[in-house]
């Protein structure tokens, strides 16, 4: 069986010569049936997945690479739940949500993740893959004898109540106006606004207009809405970005212990470490982005997340990926030996910033040619500050240091917060506005940045229909294709999932070291710090109002001065290596922090 997507904002019929109904073998050889012909009143092709036999010559011939076909087995129609339209996404099989647990659910951007809670959610009405057949009395025939049976029956007669935090926190101040403390004292059903202000740290926005939030206070402020309501069920849609790491751990609590125990809870996370220590099964969604997603059997959450790392599937006999994931247990060996000997690129003298009743001191520090540098930290500490100041915007605000007027170096920037004004029409317009050589096969700025960040098939796509996590990954590769010798890279992996995050910090340091410049990557996923970076700084002090930024350090010195100062731990898993949050005053919680050892193993034989 074939799935056969065509994505109609990329398809163009009046600007091409329709090479893919005229090079379609079928077609050609001129039987009855035709594998794919345009369709009188769409005005654009359709193909007809029953006749299609994958050869996928339209996908070749396509000049906007509009066109997708996959092989899938047959007995997954079986399994169909939902279909956006003929040549559209198709979802098979739906996470299965259990009272008095967390599900967790993890997978591929583009794979149906957020298609599956909003079908939970009872905001989309499944249609079994047949167009205009969407109804519940055939979803719960469908799920005759399963666990959704009862689910969907409840969901249908309006016995459950659902509370839904939706993935992208920006569209909130579009919809709702007023101050932090009115909205969640008027959302409040349960009688926890003033324990949910205290436990996420939001009384010092509590008067503040929610127009006038960052990322990580309206991240905060939409969780606790969602807590406050008396509900059956919460769902939370990647609920750690924009969060540091303290936030992360303080959100993966108030989840676990402000949702009532007789409901049930999903959470979608990118963040492997916040998932893990939230949830108590997980499905793990995957396929291929854009065209279908499967949903896995639940798993246990430590099988469940080291399967989807490992890229085999145990329960389905399915592998997912070519190679595994793995993270680093200890300190990469020979780091520090290497950057002792490395040539000093840039440095900096200590300097203190005055900014709008913010003050923030740095150490002295330098960083090597083909460095990473990685910034830590918690949010309104002053990373984004520091990296200001060292790119000459706030000379005005500066004691001490200063950056030179003439150092000759060109700096590269991808702010926090990307929106899609700062771009052109079309990914390609963008693209290739910074580099004519971005969209050409053969060269390294398409080889190396545009095609592994999966932007080379969205050449045509209209920068305002891009998701978040496209329009990260097109910021990301601007940053990377001006010819620079610094590169500032602020949260480069919000909205992206694991495999591209992984994929942007490999990028990220290959084009630093084949450029010989120099990078500095602000992140709050602990395993992409871990990932990208030759040496960290960390920043300490009273959020909002003060920050101090230490000297440049090893991974391990870092990540520990970091941690202690969280007073976080983490243990390592012994298959995958990945980092896993430790439980506060746990045995090994205890054990790490009287050792000093906060995120690494020590090394077999050393001084503990």
């Amino acid at each position: 069986m074939r799935v056969a997507v065509i994505d109609y904002t990329l398809c163009k019929p009046s600007k091409c010569n329709l090479e893919c109904i005229r090079f379609c073998p079928i077609n050609r050889s001129r039987v009855k049936s035709k594998a794919i012909e345009l369709d009188g009143t769409l005005g654009k092709p359709v193909i007809y997945e029953e006749t299609c036999i994958g050869c996928n010559i339209c996908v070749k011939k396509c000049p906007f690479s509009a066109i997708q076909i996959e092989n899938v087995p047959d007995e997954l129609e079986k399994k169909v739940v939902h279909r956006y339209g003929r040549n559209a996404f198709k979802l098979y099989g739906l996470p299965i949500p259990k009272r008095e647990a967390i599900t967790g659910i993890i997978g591929k951007n583009g794979t149906g993740k957020t298609t599956s809670i909003r079908i939970l959610a009872g905001e989309i009405v499944p249609n079994m893959g047949e167009e205009g057949k969407a109804d519940w009395d055939s979803v719960i025939k469908r799920f005759r004898g399963s666990e959704l049976q009862g689910y969907f029956e409840k969901l249908a007669n309006k016995e459950l109540r659902v509370v839904h935090k939706i993935q992208y926190v920006d569209l909130a101040p579009r919809k709702v106006k007023g101050t932090v403390g009115e909205l969640l004292n008027r959302a409040d059903e349960r009688g926890l606004s003033r324990e949910l202000i205290r436990e996420l740290g939001l009384e010092q926005v509590r008067d503040r207009r929610i127009s006038h939030l960052s990322g990580g206070e309206l991240q905060r402020f939409l969780i606790a809405t969602v807590l406050c309501k008396d509900a059956h069920v919460y769902i939370f849609d990647e609920p750690s970005s924009y969060l540091d790491v303290r936030e992360r751990v303080n959100v993966a609590r108030a989840i676990r212990e402000y949702t009532p125990r007789s409901s049930y809870v999903l959470v979608v996370e990118h963040d492997l470490a916040v998932l893990d220590y939230l949830s108590d099964h997980v499905s793990i969604i995957y396929g291929e982005p854009g065209v279908y997603g499967i949903v896995s059997n639940p798993y246990g959450v430590k099988t469940g997340i080291n399967s989807f790392l490992e890229g085999y599937l145990p329960a389905e006999n399915m592998r997912i990926r070519r190679e595994p994931i793995r993270f680093h247990a200890t300190e990469p060996v020979g780091v520090a030996e290497a950057l002792r000997v490395r040539e000093r690129f840039f440095e900096w003298s200590r300097f203190k910033v005055k900014l709008n009743g913010f003050a923030l001191e740095a150490s002295a520090g330098s960083v090597g040619v083909g460095e990473v540098i990685g910034i830590v930290g918690p949010n309104g500490i002053g990373k984004t500050t520091f990296v200001r100041a060292l790119i000459g915007e706030l000379k005005d605000s500066m004691e001490g240091w200063r950056p030179p007027e003439e150092s000759g170096l060109r700096i590269s920037y991808k702010p926090q917060y990307v929106t899609r004004g700062m771009f052109k029409d079309t990914v390609a317009s963008t693209l290739q506005s910074i580099s004519q050589h971005a969209l050409s096969p053969g060269h390294w700025h398409y080889d190396e940045i545009v095609k592994p960040l999966g932007l080379a098939r969205l050449r045509e796509r209209e920068v305002s229909s891009l998701s978040g996590g496209e329009l990260q990954k097109l910021a990301v590769a601007a940053t990377l294709l001006r010819e620079a010798e610094i590169y500032m890279l602020d949260e480069p992996s919000a909205y992206l999932d694991v495999e591209e995050r992984l994929a942007v910090a490999k990028i990220i340091r290959k084009i630093t070291e084949a450029r010989g410049g120099a990078a500095f990557v602000v992140e709050h996923d602990a395993s992409i710090v871990d990932f990208i970076s030759h040496r960290i700084i960390v920043f300490r002090g009273a959020p909002g109002r003060e920050g101090v930024a230490s000297e440049p350090m090893d991974l391990r010195s870092g990540m520990n001065a970091f941690l202690r100062e969280l007073a976080i731990t983490f243990r390592r898993d012994p298959q995958t290596g990945r980092p896993r949050i430790n439980k506060p005053d746990s045995y090994l919680d205890r054990l790490q922090k009287r050792l000093g050892e906060y995120y690494y193993i020590p090394k077999e034989g050393e001084d503990r």
